[in-house]
């Protein structure tokens, strides 16, 4: 296995810009970002379905980075309302916002012969329709303001790949990629770039809650460095395409994976 690398200190790539992060509570991936944004000279918005892990995390934050530059609203990405409050929580905030990342996402494993239509809506409503309901908020904001932005949503290496008891989420996944580059085409118009990355396997919490051990331990094995990514990892390539270094980048789906197959 090989070792964790180091972690990759902030350069400033993103001073003086404020970013909305939905399901930016706890440890996972939204949590990295949050703590990368932050890192990179951002002021963040952050939302997320749990309150009380979302107020937790906020105030943390804000007690590191300072209370200017964190600020949190609850948000149920399947809740059209509160999808626009919290955009509107930011711009009124910060006087506009520049970036938006999509990263609510909910998963589950059942077999599609035994899986209900419940499992099946939810799993779309949060992943798909709630990445849909938040890049509409952001390009509607994007294009009355009139100056561009930037919109980064969260796929998945699954959207490609077939992974047994995985179909509710790699339908989603395979959604949000293909919401990505229609969306991307017609931001372009005003100026607003709309990408995605794809993680293959990164450990947080909550994938230990809702994968088997003997599942995590075929997925670890699958990865060409015998290990799992670390949250930040994924949270480093998000803002690489938040920063102006991926200026000509739009409609595109990074892979953030070292799968073999």
């Amino acid at each position: 296995m090989t070792t964790k690398p180091p972690y990759v200190a902030g350069h400033s790539l993103l001073a003086g810009r404020t970013a909305v992060i939905t399901a930016a509570a706890g440890a996972g991936i939204g949590g990295a970002a949050a703590r990368k944004f932050l890192e990179e000279g951002a002021r963040i918005v952050i939302g997320d379905a749990h309150e009380r892990r979302l107020r937790e995390s906020a105030t943390a934050l804000a007690e590191e980075f300072g209370a200017d530059s964190v600020a949190a609203l609850p948000c149920d990405v399947t809740d059209q309302e509160q999808v626009d409050a919290l955009f509107a929580f930011a711009a009124e905030r910060h006087g506009g916002l520049d970036i938006v990342v999509n990263n609510a996402g909910l998963g589950g494993t059942a077999d599609l012969v035994d899986m209900s239509d419940e499992q099946w809506s939810k799993v779309l409503d949060v992943t798909l329709n709630g990445t849909f309901r938040c890049t509409r908020a952001a390009l509607r904001h994007f294009k009355d303001r009139g100056s561009g932005g930037i919109v980064v949503n969260n796929a998945s290496v699954v959207g490609w790949r077939a992974q047994r008891g995985q179909a509710h989420y790699a339908a989603a996944k395979a959604g949000v990629m293909a919401l990505t580059r229609c969306a991307a085409l017609e931001a372009a118009d005003f100026g607003v770039r709309v990408n995605a990355v794809a993680p293959s396997l990164a450990m947080h919490p909550h994938l230990v809650k809702v994968t088997t051990p003997e599942l995590l331990a075929e997925l670890t094995e699958r990865e060409a460095f015998g290990r799992y990514a670390e949250p930040w990892e994924i949270a480093n390539v998000i803002v690489f395409l938040a920063s102006g270094y991926s200026s000509y980048m739009t409609g595109e789906t990074v892979s953030v994976s070292s799968q073999r197959a």
